[in-house]
């Protein structure tokens, strides 16, 4: 298992945000830059209104790549989307406790595979259904916006992420457990100086911290603030 997920305030930039028509070249600026997660959404028309990121294409980019994936699925039924994703090679991978019959059996099934499973909640879904198992997380994913509604301007992060974020800070600290929080959602430089300290161990990042028009200049300055942040 790789080292990584024990650093502090890894920066998982979205697969999504790239641009699809030269995902090679992209991903080459950021292993240029030292990003070492790629966050892999994969969605499927229904648990969220779109869906941009085939399976056979993440497939592909896995050969040409070692950076490790980081993988959020969205679907209304995940069985399927967990099973190929295993099967394509990631190295973490989160699945919506909405959809999923069996939150235990689905992290037993990923972590069979040599796997880091965890779970991921909607933003208006309670910390409590992780309640019983909160010890099988590697990680647990906070939406703190609407999953699959990025494109809508007026949707903006929920005013309760911050007590979300630190009320999970606090059960994992009580129990204690090496879970790790990631949030996503509209995830700017503010929000990573604001969480990144003691708060959130990864960061997914997408146009509000990776500017299309100047990848090479914003992801310079997006991992300046994390090795400062990082020590």
């Amino acid at each position: 298992m790789s080292h990584l997920w024990e650093e502090k305030c890894i920066i998982s930039p979205s697969l999504i945000c790239l641009d699809m028509c030269n995902l090679e070249s992209q991903v080459r600026i950021l292993e240029n830059h030292g990003v070492k997660a790629l966050h892999v959404d994969i969605l499927d028309g229904h648990f969220s209104p779109s869906m941009p990121l085939g399976l056979d294409t993440v497939r592909q980019l896995r050969k040409k790549t070692d950076l490790e994936f980081d993988c959020h699925v969205m679907v209304k039924e995940p069985d399927y989307f967990v099973d190929e994703l295993l099967d394509i090679g990631v190295q973490q991978l989160v699945f919506h406790a909405e959809t999923a019959d069996h939150l235990d059996g689905m992290l037993n099934r990923i972590h069979a595979k040599g796997v880091r499973a965890g779970v991921a909640l909607k933003p208006g879904t309670p910390l409590s259904v992780l309640d019983y198992v909160l010890e099988k997380c590697d990680t647990v994913l906070l939406m703190l916006i609407n999953p699959g509604y990025a494109f809508v301007k007026a949707e903006s992060q929920v005013p309760y992420g911050t007590r979300k974020i630190r009320e999970l800070r606090s059960m994992i600290e009580e129990r204690g457990l090496n879970t790790k929080i990631e949030i996503d959602g509209r995830i700017s430089p503010d929000n990573i100086r604001m969480y990144g300290e003691k708060d959130v161990d990864i960061f997914v990042t997408g146009s509000t911290c990776i500017k299309a028009d100047d990848m090479e200049n914003s992801l310079a300055k997006l991992m300046a603030l994390q090795a400062e942040i990082a020590g």
